[in-house]
């Protein structure tokens, strides 16, 4: 028997940045607490054809495929649980997207 879970029957949600919620992106960061890497990344197309880049979470029902971006890699490194404390885990205007001056400083560093 296999260690790998069978996750064909799960529910698959691709998830751009404007809905990542508190619970997705709490999944993300335990899942690559170091960031994630190209072995990561799963690419394919979406129902128009575009090609899309993603990094996969799995919970119990549901297999959440993340759009990955700068935004994402920024607030994957500055995630602070405490800032989502006010916020429902399936809110999702809770992640705002990061001030692009912030991540500019980021790069700089």
């Amino acid at each position: 028997m296999s260690n790998k879970r069978d996750t064909s029957n799960l529910k698959r949600v691709i998830v751009d940045f404007k809905k990542l919620t508190p619970e997705v992106l709490k999944l993300l960061v335990a899942a690559y607490p170091d960031g994630y890497d190209d072995r990561n990344i799963i690419s394919f197309r979406n129902a128009s054809g575009e090609r899309i880049e993603a990094v996969e979470v799995l919970t119990e029902d549901t297999k959440y495929l993340v759009k990955i971006s700068a935004k994402l890699e920024y607030t994957m490194e500055n995630y602070d649980e405490d800032d989502y404390e006010d916020f429902e885990d399936d809110d999702p205007e809770a992640v705002a997207e990061p001030d692009p001056e912030d991540m500019a400083q980021d790069d700089d560093e």
